[in-house]
């Protein structure tokens, strides 16, 4: 298997039948760069075509899983070039929605294959599991979660939409899943397993040796045998409409760059710098009302 720059490779369990990848920008929160997304669908192909790997659990080094998209430019060089081939602007320095959802569609082609490879899959969530990171994890066969971890998708506040977070109708109830897409809050590990988002939460100092736990149970068959029995599963939430619902709201996503709202929170983010963007948009919320009832 190859050496990659932002993920760790591992083995655990029966006969080392499981195979871990780490997400490893711990400095970075394990913010999801397009070098590290590449890496990634590398290094989901080799343990694919690896039969003695049963069941992937996908992690975060450090404090998080996953803060979520790197909004930090693109370095332009190795994986990062496939991305910025496809620009973004015109010569006069506009904003192409085109450019911006080819960008956008590659990303979700990595998504995609995650949600259809021949493995199962869990993703082990902790610390932060925002955005980017949220709509990864989302498409895991299962996922379990520390339980005082967050989950959400704040970028939904003036950023576009969701991509394969999308696929929270097809999991959670309607009423909720409207209401995380409308606010952009998080729940908690906790309430994630209560509403259906997530499989397991349980106690952080738990989590790892109880989702390795989890896994070499599910490896227990064969990988052929398990590859089966997933695309069997898959194909009733294919049937309703996951692959169009998932390219659909890729496309929303890029024209959700170019709302009155968006612009606001780009010129802010322009003006006064990321950190102070994200508190004007989320103090927005924080001084409703309705948080004096929460």
């Amino acid at each position: 298997m190859a050496d990659f720059h932002n993920l760790l490779i591992d083995r655990a369990g029966t006969d080392d039948r499981v195979g871990i990848i780490t997400l490893n920008r711990p400095e970075k929160l394990n913010c999801l760069s397009q070098e590290l997304l590449f890496e990634l669908n590398e290094a989901l192909h080799d343990m694919e075509a690896d039969d003695s790997i049963r069941v992937i659990i996908l992690r975060g080094a450090g404090r998080a899983f996953s803060s979520g998209y790197d909004l930090a430019p693109a370095s332009g060089s190795g994986a990062d070039a496939v991305v910025r081939r496809h620009k973004s602007v015109d010569s006069k320095g506009r904003r192409l929605v085109m450019g911006i959802r080819t960008g956008m569609q590659q990303i979700t082609d990595i998504h995609m294959y995650f949600w259809n490879m021949a493995k199962v899959t869990i993703a082990q969530l902790h610390g932060y599991c925002l955005a980017g990171g949220c709509e990864l994890a989302m498409m895991a066969d299962l996922v379990t979660a520390a339980d005082d971890c967050q989950i959400g998708h704040p970028g939904l506040r003036g950023l576009g939409t969701s991509r394969t977070g999308v696929i929270w109708p097809l999991v959670i109830g309607m009423r909720k899943a409207k209401e995380l897409y409308y606010t952009g809050e998080n729940v908690s590990g906790t309430e994630a397993e209560e509403i259906g988002m997530i499989n397991y939460s349980w106690p952080k100092e738990e989590l790892e040796a109880r989702t390795v736990a989890f896994a070499d149970r599910l490896a227990t068959m064969s990988a052929d045998h398990l590859a089966i029995l997933k695309l069997n599963m898959n194909r009733f939430y294919e049937n309703m409409g996951i692959y169009s619902s998932v390219r659909s709201s890729t496309d929303l996503d890029a024209a959700g760059q170019m709302t009155g709202f968006s612009y606001e929170w780009q010129d802010h983010i322009r003006n006064d710098g990321l950190k102070d963007a994200l508190g004007w948009r989320d103090g927005l919320f924080r001084e409703n009302e309705w948080y004096k009832h929460k």
